[in-house]
């Protein structure tokens, strides 16, 4: 009999010990799988265009060097409105984890769509302005990101039109549908004003009338201003055509379109900028933080980068003393 009890309690110390390893593994592979969780992000991005693409490559660059497994639902809504809310609806529909909101179109889209699922913007140039957040400071429910609006960035720009080129007056061509635009054209209008020039206004509403506006300026001003208009810039070849035909000095917004063929631009890299918002949304995938705890951040960086072959093409002698000011691009 004794032997028996023996037998049995022998019996069950090792089906507890085994019970106790199995516990064990389950839980260092439950522990495994939660830090190889998968993320699903739908990315927004408004238009096809160098600036929105390095900003949507810097943000994935971001969530890859945090060691986030994300898949990625990429979409582009060439420039048209309409896609935009079709592809934050899908989104929605699709329960991502998090959308990327390249451009104020794409980030108005998505802030249609849900108030619940977390919302990273860049490329937008005011999202107070646009609704998306109260301040800086403190963002919206579910939504935050970076703007590509430096304080300094368009001053530099027209301070060089208007002290260097002595331009009298500067036209801007722009779709006054777009609220970023909006705000950037107005800017403008008073910094080139108090510099005691006139502001001549070309507006449009789609890519196939960039053109027209921009030969609409022909013979009326002495230099040409693109803002980070995503309607204007989607076409800004059209544009370039005319600047060099005429002899008209080009000037735009950010640094991928004056290596595109405009004399000068101040700007930063939107891979950084990108980057930035990506490093946001890794902190929201993990839960380290809200999108309301994440204030709105401005570009790291700025700098006036001057054409040289642009510069001449549309009628410029180049200064050396220009060096002085910023920094020479010669199309390497």
């Amino acid at each position: 009999m004794k032997r028996k009890v023996k037998a049995v309690s022998i019996a069950l110390a090792g089906m507890l010990l085994l019970a106790g390893c199995g516990s064990k593994e389950s839980s260092g592979n439950s522990e495994k799988a939660g830090s190889e969780k998968e993320f699903n992000v739908g990315i927004s991005q408004f238009a096809p265009h160098p600036s929105l693409d390095a900003a949507t490559e810097g943000f994935k660059k971001a969530l890859k060097d945090k060691g986030l497994k994300v898949k990625f639902d990429e979409q582009n809504a060439q420039a048209d409105m309409n896609n935009t809310q079709t592809i934050a609806n899908n989104f929605v529909g699709d329960k991502v984890d998090l959308i990327f909101a390249n451009a104020t179109p794409s980030a108005t889209a998505a802030l249609n769509a849900t108030k619940d699922i977390p919302i990273v913007f860049t490329s937008v140039t005011d999202p107070v302005g646009a609704g998306f957040v109260k301040s800086f400071d403190k963002p919206g429910k579910n939504i935050t990101g970076t703007t590509d609006n430096h304080p300094d960035a368009t001053k530099k720009t027209i301070n060089f039109i208007t002290e260097e080129v002595k331009a009298k007056n500067v036209g801007v061509i722009f779709n006054s549908g777009e609220q970023n635009s909006e705000v950037q054209v107005k800017e403008v209008k008073k910094l080139v004003e108090e510099k005691g020039a006139k502001l001549v206004e070309a507006s449009v509403s789609n890519t196939s009338e960039v053109k027209q506006a921009a030969e609409s300026l022909v013979g009326r001003v002495d230099a040409i201003y693109i803002p980070t208009d995503n309607t204007v810039v989607t076409a800004l070849d059209s544009v370039i055509a005319v600047a060099n035909n005429k002899k008209i000095p080009l000037f735009v917004g950010e640094l991928d379109s004056m290596k595109k063929g405009a004399v000068a631009a101040s700007g930063f890299s939107y891979f950084d900028l990108g980057y930035q918002s990506g490093l946001m949304a890794a902190d929201i995938l993990t839960g380290k933080k809200k999108p309301s705890e994440i204030p709105v951040e401005l570009p790291k960086s700025l700098k006036l980068v001057i054409n040289k072959k642009a510069a001449e093409a549309q009628g410029l002698t180049v200064k050396e003393e220009w060096s002085k000011l910023g920094e020479f691009y010669d199309g390497k």
